[in-house]
């Protein structure tokens, strides 16, 4: 049996396009294993899904098809590199086979294409329902993307030009998804997409109204909603919150600020104030107290001066945010920032280390506050020497303990945090899976 390595690089969004490659794979009759062993040799097939946000990113991508390439594997480059940046794909890789983002659901073709002794390109922009191929198989986690591009013009992005514009899926192949996916084990549902705050524009609905839906089928899961876009926010804040309210969705929501200064937004292309940044974010937190709230912000934006920075800053301060995402401005290829003049490398990099250095001390915060408390938590991965899962306000929650399997829901005392999680001690299970409940001494 043919055997291929999947390796994926970026987003959740990249993540669900590698699902979807594996199972049609498997359906054609080949073994296909995730991001890979120690040897490259066990493989006859190398399929890297790309991402092209971050220079560092990029660069670490750029050195391993060149490391195939030298090895001369059988290599095919897909995801939002191969759909952008062809020409440093193929500067690394000349040999390599491309399928761009909107033709994943050709990868079985190019392998074929490849076993026949051609080199495969799909490069076509076509709308395909990517939803179609999804297959559940038993994963406690199910990543199911509801939309590809994004309805912005964001000057710092290049993204859009890999995925081109909006094209959100159907609704009803989307529900269908979510319970194949509930079905087979999944207990934690990941709406994603490049943008699921812009999700129906092109439609005539919204993320609410999906959210609503996929809250109502039968079942025991929470469903996470993944980045929205804060200028589509306004359209159905009142029917997002009360989409919050079902016990089958997570308290959490990711809200990409970028800049706490109206300027730096501006020049950035971002369709919205700080000023109503700040109140969509407030009035979330006041009707959904448990609500945990994530953002990104990028530091060193050409134009963001001494005061803008502090803006940032002083809006991280204000909102209280859960996580903040810290990227240090990037030069895209086809972005229009690219083409302004850079700032000054140590500048950026002393604003990253202050930024980072409040992140960190916010983030502390926001897990030490609920030490002491009792959550239901659902497992969802387990390491070496632990099990992990998720709060109903999605963070992260450790148990150092034997016993418990993924997919079960577990009440838990906080005992304690370290920077990046919480540390909880098993009080009694719920095991809704089965309906039953039982204590542990």
């Amino acid at each position: 049996m043919p055997k291929a390595l999947i390796q994926t690089y970026g987003c959740t969004l990249n993540q669900a396009d590698s699902d979807a490659m594996e199972a049609i794979l498997k359906g054609r009759g080949i073994d296909v294993e995730r991001e890979g062993s120690a040897s490259d040799d066990n493989y006859d097939y190398v399929i890297i899904n790309t991402c092209t946000v971050k220079t560092a990113t990029e660069q670490r991508i750029l050195e391993r098809l060149k490391r195939l390439q030298k090895l001369g594997r059988r290599l095919i480059v897909t995801g939002c590199m191969a759909s952008a940046n062809e020409d440093k794909v193929l500067g690394a890789a000349p040999d390599s086979s491309l399928v761009t983002t909107s033709n994943t659901h050709r990868i079985a073709d190019a392998l074929s294409d490849i076993s026949n002794g051609s080199r495969a390109v799909y490069d076509a922009y076509v709308k395909p329902e990517k939803q179609g191929h999804f297959r559940g198989e038993g994963s406690a986690i199910a990543r199911i993307p509801i939309s590809e591009g994004c309805l912005s013009s964001c000057s710092f992005c290049e993204t859009k030009f890999a995925r081109g514009p909006l094209n959100s899926f159907s609704s009803n192949v989307i529900l269908r998804s979510i319970e194949m996916a509930i079905k087979g084990g999944a207990r934690e549902i990941e709406l994603t997409s490049q943008d699921t705050g812009a999700y129906g524009a092109d439609r005539r609905t919204d993320i609410a109204e999906l959210v609503h839906a996929a809250s109502e089928l039968d079942g025991d899961f929470r469903i996470r909603i993944g980045m929205l876009n804060p200028e589509h926010l306004h359209k159905y804040i009142d029917s997002l919150i009360d989409a919050y309210k079902s016990d089958n969705v997570y308290k959490f929501a990711h809200l990409p600020v970028q800049s706490g200064s109206d300027r730096v937004l501006r020049d950035m292309g971002r369709n919205y104030l700080v000023e109503e940044f700040e109140g969509m974010a407030n009035e979330l937190k006041s009707k959904i107290p448990e609500i945990s709230i994530a953002t990104d912000m990028i530091v060193g934006y050409p134009t963001e001066s001494d005061p803008d920075f502090e803006m940032s800053m002083r809006l991280i301060e204000r909102v209280g945010f859960s996580r903040i995402n810290v990227s240090r401005f990037s030069k895209r290829p086809h972005a229009g920032a690219s083409k302004l003049k850079q700032l000054k490398s140590e500048v950026v990099k002393q604003r990253c280390i202050s930024m980072y250095r409040l992140s960190r001390r916010m983030e502390i915060g926001s897990l030490t506050k609920v030490v002491g408390e009792r959550r239901t938590i659902l497992l969802t991965e387990r390491n070496a020497d632990s099990i992990t899962g998720r709060d109903q306000s999605y963070r992260q929650v450790a148990l150092r303990e034997p016993g418990f399997r993924v997919g079960e829901f577990v009440d838990v005392e906080i005992i304690g945090n370290t920077p990046a999680c919480l540390i909880g001690r098993p009080v009694g299970t719920v095991n809704k899976i089965e309906q039953v409940s039982y204590f542990r001494s």
